[in-house]
């Protein structure tokens, strides 16, 4: 792992981050995180810092701290129809040959995922019915290849927000792959409202997105 965020966190904060030994302890200190209504990028040295994180930035620190733990520094990105939602970024990771995943939402069930998906396609239609907008619409709509984090390493994303910031604009620029057909798409229905009020449950409603008319 690079010297920059060894170096640059304090003894304290380098303890806590050395405790979160596997991926269910780097997603439990993700969950108490709180989740921002501003769009700042913040780097993993600044959401241990801050306290706050929304999916890019909970991805990054997590990724980081999968890193540590001997996994690839990896991220995908799932797409909503445009101007419907947010994309989600996820930090995956193998374990058996098998994709599970780390993330940071405003939406319960858009969070960790166990290792047990045998393709990055199929990791991420688990997320599909989770996936939906203030509206109650399912927006899940397209996923990007993984991109290597440890690649961009030169960028400085584990301490620096500009590097966070570039991260963010190589995500938006990848090719997505179509997850579901537009057939499918037309005739998918609303999602019911046991499944909204759970997945609701713990949002901040000012870091909500709002669909576009």
């Amino acid at each position: 792992m690079p010297e920059c965020l060894e170096d640059t966190l304090t003894s304290d904060e380098l303890n806590l981050f050395h405790s979160l030994d596997s991926p269910v302890k780097i997603q439990a200190f993700l969950d108490t995180v709180e989740y921002p209504a501003t769009e700042r990028n913040r780097c993993p040295v600044n959401v241990m810092r801050d306290r706050q994180g929304h999916c890019l930035d909970g991805a990054l620190f997590a990724a980081a701290a999968l890193r540590r733990l001997g996994y690839p520094p990896r991220l995908v990105d799932i797409f909503p129809h445009p101007g419907m939602d947010d994309d989600h970024v996820l930090a995956v990771f193998q374990k058996n040959g098998c994709w599970g995943a780390v993330a940071k939402s405003n939406f319960v069930g858009l969070r960790y995922r166990e290792p047990v998906y045998r393709s990055l396609r199929e990791l991420a239609m688990s997320y599909f019915e989770f996936f939906f907008n203030v509206d109650g619409v399912k927006t899940l709509r397209t996923i990007t290849r993984p991109v290597n984090l440890a690649k961009l390493d030169h960028l400085g994303w584990e301490c620096q927000d500009s590097g966070a910031d570039t991260v963010e604009h190589r995500l938006l620029s990848l090719r997505r792959f179509p997850l579901i057909s537009a057939d499918m798409a037309a005739g998918l229905e609303l999602v019911d409202p046991l499944t909204y009020k759970a997945g609701t449950m713990a949002t901040n409603p000012a870091g909500l997105y709002k669909p576009k008319p």
